[in-house]
């Protein structure tokens, strides 16, 4: 099993599978990656033959254990030592959160968590619909049934929900790294004897920059990894000799459980080996069986919470958000993905040596690819224990789960892989061991460990800071304090029309006319944005359902091949057809696209309640500005400078009115 798992990281690992795949995805970014491991190699490889050198001619200072006395302090310190150490992971992680992050959600993703995590928090499952959705519809926020609710389990969501309460939702994230961090002390103390290496891999994971920056954000993935983890710190007990311990199995279930509730996929990769290890050892007699049952007990309690929030969402108790959203395009498998490509086994593939090569850079950031000692220690390892061949099953079974899943988790790094990472940083510790019991020379030992060091070293004071500041400098639109800006402007009490861009109107009244989430997504994709936008009038004005609308618009996605990017737009996706001359209502979108336009979902979260934001969309907002309104009503919008500030600018209530008489849309 070892082999195997180092034979598939040192392949996707390593090499540019996805670029030799004709179509799908692709790493263009390869061959620089490339250029800089074996540039940075050649120095840390340098600068540690002459470490060595030196450290043969003082052996004192090589051999005078200073890192196993370390390391057997931090034994003797026990449960005090791992949470010394879990508190400084909280330390870094809430300041790279305030200071890198800004402390707020960035990705849509987080964006609507945490919009879910607020209505949880107000004792309340979803919000009832608004009676026109378009103008505060966003993408992952369902309009189901008479309900709003966001798409994902709510399990995130949930935990999410404790920071709303402390209005701190920014801080979930670095107390469940610190969390993660102790709940892999106390395993590692389990499963890994040598205390050199045991604390060696707790620092790698600890320490790692993916772990900390994806952290710090809003996402669920680190919380699910600290429920994995204690799932497998409980099985760990439950399987340590040959007696039966239901208490420590219940316990193992009832982590996996939490993290089913939060993130099913991975939940199931780490539920499946488990519960095949206690039926296996449920062939013991009844005390085992009774640790199996347990095990399934812990399990039902978060999972059952799970499906009772999904029966009241979506009515059916196994129909997530996401599924009720998307429709069975969003399923694991290979078939037709929410953007009406095909899911593929070759795409499949082409997405885990993508993780795989992300992974090598985002885990430490270091000079050299970071899976490369880990992929050697288990290409050199005899034996392995019962838990390490757990382990690798769960890992393998991760990667296959998202071989199966066609979207691209990229966020901060391979996202989905963050369970994996524990795995990864504890055979990474692992090759100094295995080296010596190789019996290899101790100058290659020594050269090996120097170079790794140097690398971490090297990747901390050149490529961390860069990767730091990337972060820090990007999605900048996000990191606005609109409510600070808004008191600024004199902004209170107001209705406050949020302009998005041309693309982003049309989705959201796709959305609202009823064509499903998929459907729009390839409509939008493959049809003239003005045909697009005509049809979407003319369907407001005869009150077409969505399959007319569709019907209507099937014959022009037939030359969806003459399509051409906009590129008076910032947007990826608005297309027209080649040759297309600009008139009417189309020249005067482009021309608004052009002055400039803001993002809606973030405003889902302003808490400033003085004020009500709403989607612009022109003439339709008479839909929700009766005409007796007095309420000040302004226009937001955001150049598409760098660095530009938000615009709050006023709008005269009588022109407006009077331009929506007119007729002119």
């Amino acid at each position: 099993m070892a082999r195997l798992l180092a034979a598939v990281l040192a392949v996707l690992g390593l090499l540019p599978v996805a670029n030799w795949i004709v179509g799908g995805h692709s790493a263009p970014w390869y061959t620089d990656r490339l250029d800089g491991w074996l540039s940075g190699g050649a120095i840390a490889v340098g600068v540690a033959v002459i470490a060595s050198i030196a450290l043969r001619r003082w052996p004192h200072l090589w051999r005078g254990g200073a890192w196993q006395r370390l390391a057997l302090r931090w034994k003797n310190g026990g449960r005090s030592a791992d949470a010394a150490i879990a508190l400084s992971v909280l330390l870094i992680c809430a300041l790279v959160s305030q200071f890198v992050l800004s402390a707020r959600p960035l990705l849509i993703d987080e964006i609507i968590q945490v919009y879910q995590a607020r209505i949880f928090a107000s004792g309340r499952l979803w919000l009832d619909a608004p009676l026109h959705p378009e103008f505060t519809s966003a993408q992952h926020l369902l309009d189901w049934g008479g309900k709003v609710f966001g798409q994902f389990p709510a399990g995130g969501p949930a935990l999410l929900a404790l920071g709303t309460i402390v209005s701190a939702e920014w801080l979930v994230g670095p107390v469940a790294t610190a969390l993660a961090s102790f709940i892999f002390a106390r395993l590692l103390r389990r499963i890994e004897p040598r205390d050199g290496t045991a604390l060696a891999a707790l620092l790698l994971f600890s320490l790692a920059p993916f772990v900390l920056f994806l952290g710090a954000s809003m996402m669920n993935h680190i919380t699910t990894t600290a429920a994995l983890l204690a799932g497998a710190l409980a099985l760990s007990h439950a399987t340590d000799d040959s007696g039966s311990r239901p208490l420590a199995a219940f316990a193992c279930g009832l982590a996996l459980g939490v993290a089913a509730s939060i993130r099913p996929l991975d939940a199931v990769a780490f539920a499946i080996p488990s519960a095949g290890w206690l039926a296996w050892r449920a062939r013991g007699g009844m005390p085992h069986l009774l640790a199996l049952i347990a095990s399934g007990v812990g399990v039902a309690i978060p999972v059952a919470a799970l499906l009772a929030v999904n029966n009241a969402q979506t009515g059916d108790p196994f129909t997530f958000g996401y599924i009720a959203m998307w429709g069975a395009t969003h399923e694991i498998g290979f078939h037709q993905t929410p953007w009406g490509d095909q899911h593929t086994p070759l795409r499949g593939l082409e997405l885990v040596n993508l993780y795989l090569l992300r992974m090598q850079t985002y885990l430490f950031e270091s000079v050299t690819p970071a899976l490369l000692f880990a992929t050697a220690a288990l290409l050199l390892v005899r034996r392995t224990s019962a838990f390490d061949r757990w382990m690798m099953v769960c890992g393998a079974g991760l990667m296959g789960a998202y071989f199966a899943y066609w979207h691209d988790g990229f966020y901060l790094g391979p996202r989905f892989l963050l369970p994996m990472v524990p795995l990864l940083v504890l055979w990474t510790a692992r090759l100094p061991a295995e080296l010596a019991n190789r019996q290899v020379d101790e100058r290659w030992s020594r050269g090996v460990l120097m170079t790794g060091v140097l690398s971490l070293v090297l990747g901390a004071a050149m490529l961390l800071p860069i990767r730091a500041a990337q972060y820090r400098n990007g999605m900048l639109s996000l990191k606005i304090d609109v409510e600070a800006v808004a008191e600024a402007a004199g902004v209170s009490n107001a209705i406050v029309l949020v302009r998005e861009s041309w693309g982003a109107q049309v989705v959201a009244r796709l959305w609202a006319a009823g064509v499903s989430r998929s459907d729009a997504e390839m409509v939008f994709r493959t049809t003239d944005i003005c045909v697009l936008d005509d049809a979407l009038e003319r369907a407001a004005r005869d009150g077409a359902d969505a399959n007319t609308l569709l019907k209507r618009l099937a014959p022009s996605r037939a030359d969806s091949s003459q399509l051409v990017a906009m590129r008076y737009s910032a947007d990826t996706f608005p297309r027209l057809l080649r040759g297309r001359t600009l008139r009417g209502r189309c020249l005067r979108r482009v021309v608004e696209d052009r002055a400039g336009f803001a993002l809606f979902p973030p405003l889902l979260l302003a808490r400033n309640n003085e004020n009500l934001y709403l989607r612009d969309l022109h003439a339709r907002d008479s839909l929700v500005i009766p005409a007796g309104n007095r309420r000040p009503i302004w226009l937001l919008l955001k150049t598409q400078v760098p660095g530009e500030p938000l615009r709050f600018l006023p709008v005269d209530r009588d022109s407006m009115y009077r331009e929506w008489r007119s007729g002119e849309p």
